[in-house]
């Protein structure tokens, strides 16, 4: 844009002067041709009539171009004499006129005595194609100088630009690279050179050191954190069971309000103990802390399960259609899991509602699914069912922790597998209803 703005300009200046050059020789060749005319004229000797004889100039001579002409007349248009190739333009209007492609220039000559009072026309001019010509020239040499000069630049800057840019193309390939792998501790190239972009990858190998020793003690705090959590969870065990033994001894030997006293203490004790029971596994597994694998039957696992919920469950209908299925993994967490997959059925579903647990073996995988026809997941709440103390607006009693999907989360994937939940499935023309759990695990080797 900067060199097509250039061009124009000089384009326009070069231009008018060409032509203001073209149009002043014109001008000035016309008054010297008026200045040096001396008309001549013969004498007839016996009529004494005069005849033009020339004004002592050579006409040819004088148009200097091949297409420039000489035109001498008389004051009514009638041609004198000419020079070779002169056009017949008629009788001239104005003293400076643009016709039939010339400039031509006319001057007034006045005839010396004994023709005082008459006067001659002498004409000069040149073929406006000459400057024409020649403004072209200059147009395709602008034209020209404005292709090869923006060539060149291109060329130029992009060479320049891929030099200058390869150090930001450097800090965008490392930036991207500590976003793929989330290490803070690669290093930033530094250009050689001292400049601002040296400048921003020093600042930002600053701020990556800076990010990485945050993200290390955060890392370390958390570990802490869960380590105290997992050794808290575990040291509170063994005074609750203490606890429990007491107050289960009190509860019998204790009667009247004394005794709904110790039963009220050893429900809230009893409820204390699960939830530590909850927290404790959730903090081994925040703390990367496996219990021992074995080869475990998931099949029976879900039997005994549904045996263990079924005294508190007789408002619902329980139906268990397991295959023999073989895991690696904790059977009591493999049990917890069970368990609360069941037992969040039961507890978030109205009474006479169907819950169902099925196991399938296929291919290397066994498939654990507790499904239930009741009212459904409230929409709401289907993308946090797995979040830790998040509670369905089903739960009677207010008896859940919100705990125990989070649970079936972590011993899934702590086993190497993952669990799901499945949309609301349509019954005929009616609503939707039913919750549908599924949890993957991988087949035992053994099996």
């Amino acid at each position: 844009m900067i060199l097509c703005g250039f061009a124009i300009a000089v384009g326009t200046l070069t231009t008018q002067r060409i032509r203001d050059d073209f149009n002043r020789q014109v001008r000035d060749a016309a008054d010297r041709l008026a200045e040096n005319a001396q008309p001549e004229f013969n004498q007839d000797p016996y009529t004494g009539a005069l005849s033009y004889r020339g004004i002592g100039i050579n006409l040819d001579t004088y148009a200097q171009s091949p297409n420039g002409f000489v035109r001498v007349l008389t004051e009514d248009g009638r041609e004198l004499k000419a020079s070779v190739r002169a056009p017949d333009l008629g009788i001239p209007r104005t003293r400076t006129v643009e016709e039939g492609g010339y400039l031509i220039e006319t001057r007034r000559v006045e005839l010396p005595a004994p023709l005082v009072g008459g006067a001659i026309l002498v004409q000069y001019g040149r073929p406006l194609a000459e400057v024409d010509d020649t403004i072209n020239r200059v147009k395709l040499f602008l034209l020209g100088g404005v292709l090869t000069g923006a060539g060149l630049a291109l060329a130029a800057g992009l060479m320049t630009a891929r030099r200058a840019m390869e150090p930001v193309a450097g800090l965008t390939r490392t930036a991207r690279e500590i976003e793929r792998t989330r290490d803070a501790a690669l290093r930033v190239p530094i250009p050689e050179a001292d400049d601002e972009v040296a400048e921003l990858a020093r600042t930002l190998e600053d701020m990556l050191h800076a990010l990485d020793a945050s993200r290390n003690e955060t890392v370390a705090a958390l570990k802490r954190q869960r380590e105290f959590v997992a050794d808290a969870s575990h040291e509170l065990r063994t005074p609750l069971t203490s606890v429990l033994a007491n107050l289960e001894l009190l509860s019998e030997t204790l009667d009247g309000e004394r005794r709904e006293a110790a039963e009220s203490a050893l429900r809230s004790s009893q409820r204390m103990r699960r939830l530590v029971a909850d927290l404790l596994l959730l903090a081994r597994a925040d703390a990367a802390r496996e219990a021992p694998h074995e080869p475990t039957d998931i099949a029976r696992v879900v039997v005994e399960a549904a045996s263990e919920l079924g005294p508190v469950a007789l408002d619902h209908e329980l139906e268990v259609d397991a295959e023999p299925a073989v895991v690696d993994g904790s059977r009591d967490e493999l049990h917890r899991l069970v368990l609360n997959l069941m037992q969040n059925a039961v507890t978030h579903t109205p009474a006479g509602t169907h819950v169902h647990a099925a196991v399938r073996g296929e291919d290397g995988v066994v498939t654990v699914i507790v499904e239930d026809d009741g009212p459904g997941i409230p929409a709401d709440l289907r993308d946090r069912v797995f979040e830790r103390f998040v509670r369905g607006g089903g739960d009677r009693g207010g008896k859940s922790s919100g705990l125990g999907l989070a649970i079936v989360r972590a011993v899934a994937e702590s086993h190497g597998g993952k669990v799901s939940v499945q949309s609301p499935t349509m019954n005929g023309d009616g609503p939707a209803h039913g919750t549908r759990f599924v949890v993957t695990l991988p087949a035992s080797s053994m099996a």
